[in-house]
């Protein structure tokens, strides 16, 4: 029992030897904010990430800003839809107010035009490749009618086939785009880092 005893009190000494280091605790808790923040300007119910700075003390400053970058700059991504370039855009509107540089206000709003013509060219892409499946696919269907005794109408999103020549197709196209996204968050956290 002294053997259980002893460790007991060496446990309990190691722990009331570790002060509870409070400005961590509210540098954490200011983070936290932070992402909360983010996420609810990504949804529309903050409207001015700025006012919101504003208003944070100072000594979470640093920690507020780390929290909503941390959350915009993993919403850089290739867009599928034009809802989700509508994400993408607040996101880089979003990094440049807490970045404050103009070079980075000029390289969010490039972005925002590339990620347009990928949109763009994936639309283009997408027609092009039906097109040229398109006698492939009126063979299957024909092969099919006859089987069934019935006319059948396929959907090329429904052909095993189909979608692995499409996504080949596309996937080449993205390739193009992801180098500059990869560019963007790369700049985005160079001059997040250098803020003072």
């Amino acid at each position: 029992m002294g053997k259980i005893k002893s460790a007991l009190e060496i446990a309990l000494e190691r722990t009331q030897s570790l002060a509870v280091d409070k400005g961590y605790i509210t540098q954490h808790e200011a983070k936290q904010k932070g992402k909360k923040l983010a996420n609810e300007f990504l949804a529309g119910t903050v409207k001015s990430l700025e006012e919101e700075l504003k208003k944070a003390p100072a000594a979470e400053l640093t920690s507020l800003k780390q929290g909503i970058f941390d959350i915009l700059i993993s919403q850089i991504t290739l867009p599928v839809t034009k809802e989700e370039l509508t994400r993408v855009e607040n996101a880089g509107h979003g990094l440049h107010t807490i970045i404050g540089s103009k070079q980075f206000g000029e390289i969010a709003r490039q972005m925002i035009q590339v990620l347009h013509q990928y949109l763009d060219e994936a639309a283009q892409y997408e027609e092009a490749i039906k097109k040229q499946y398109a006698p492939k696919l009126k063979q299957k269907e024909e092969e099919l009618s006859r089987r069934m005794g019935r006319h059948i109408k396929l959907d090329p999103f429904q052909d095993p086939e189909f979608v692995n020549f499409f996504n080949q197709n596309l996937n080449a196209l993205k390739a193009n785009y992801e180098t500059v996204i990869d560019q963007v968050k790369k700049e985005a956290t160079r001059f997040f880092e250098e803020l003072p």
